[in-house]
């Protein structure tokens, strides 16, 4: 039985450069890594099988006497370009989504959106995440991750979720949070935590280089992805739009209390 720290991390590309330094650099072999959706990443923190995961911000509230460790995040301060509403129709007519089944963030996301910009009341229906299939079930698909960063397929119409939220709220978009169990101590790992993601950083080159062939991507799109969608960082402003989505899902009855964040 491993006595390491016990990590959740998501297997999309935009979590790799907080973990590089875990899998290359100098804090390799001090944690044990496990890889799996946003979802199951919530579940293993919830359950106690990790004492850490990179989860979707709204499991926070979900999660009783739970910390965020403070200066990290996975946000977006305008295109993300990885969560998309891709739909046969313009927002305004969509009547049933098909929702990617491994999100949670950008399913709340996305009914706050409609439900408070657009005054849209759509039926949302789970779905494995096949934009092609998603899409002959519903008017739209709410496609996350690697196979919305990937899609070529034919679609009238596609929103960046992101974009739309930076449209009607004027802030950044927090995605994702390192989060623990407040008796895990999540403190002591934050110097390891930060260093891991600026290694990362510093090695964007290295990362599109390996990644490239396995999305079937251009490492210059992999690149401008991760440097300029993507928003490591849990500053002043991304702590706004955070807080702002905690208060519009208890509103949308999302959750049913507003939790303070806690940082670790």
């Amino acid at each position: 039985m491993s006595s390491l720290p016990r990590v959740s991390v998501v297997q999309y590309l935009n979590t790799v450069p907080l973990v590089w330094g875990m899998l290359k650099g100098e804090q390799q072999g001090k944690y044990a890594l496990s890889f799996t959706t946003p979802a199951l990443c919530a579940d293993a923190v919830h359950s106690g099988q990790a004492d850490i995961g990179i989860i979707p911000s709204i499991e926070y509230q979900r999660l009783e006497r739970a910390q965020i460790l403070s200066g990290l995040a996975i946000a977006s301060k305008g295109e993300v370009k990885s969560v998309l509403l891709l739909s046969k129709v313009p927002i305004e007519q969509v009547k049933t989504v098909a929702l990617d089944n491994s999100s949670r963030t950008s399913a709340a996301l996305l009914r706050i959106l409609l439900r408070k910009f657009y005054s849209r009341f759509v039926t949302m229906i789970p779905a494995a995440p096949n934009p092609e299939e998603m899409l002959r079930r519903a008017d739209a698909a709410l496609v996350i991750g690697d196979p919305a960063l990937t899609y070529e397929g034919p679609v009238a119409e596609v929103y960046d979720l992101a974009s739309e939220w930076k449209r009607f709220t004027n802030l950044p978009f927090v995605f994702a949070l390192w989060v623990g169990h407040e008796r895990a101590g999540i403190g002591r790992l934050r110097e390891d935590f930060l260093a891991s993601r600026d290694f990362g950083l510093q090695h964007i080159d290295e990362i599109a280089a390996e990644y490239a062939p396995r999305l079937k991507m251009h490492p210059e799109g992999i690149k401008i992805y991760l440097t300029q969608n993507i928003d490591y960082s849990l500053d002043e402003e991304n702590r706004k739009g955070l807080r702002l989505f905690f208060k519009l899902a208890r509103e949308a009855g999302i959750v049913p209390v507003e939790k303070e964040p806690n940082f670790a």
